[in-house]
């Protein structure tokens, strides 16, 4: 439990947030914020799991 990866903490934080803004934008009925609040999110899971893969080639994890 002492091996924290601070770049995991980072995108799960950045996922939650644009999990909160689509919560947010759906509560104010505004579609464009919906929809940018979805790609970032899209975009953060992607690099998450994309660096998950990488650390776990490299023997990192």
């Amino acid at each position: 439990m002492g091996n924290i990866k601070w770049i995991f903490v980072l995108f799960s934080i950045l996922a939650a947030a644009s999990l909160m803004g689509i919560a947010i934008s759906i509560s104010e009925g505004s579609l464009l914020i919906a929809v940018f609040s979805l790609i970032c999110l899209f975009i953060t899971m992607g690099y998450g799991f994309k660096t998950k893969k990488k650390y776990r080639e490299e023997g990192k994890l």
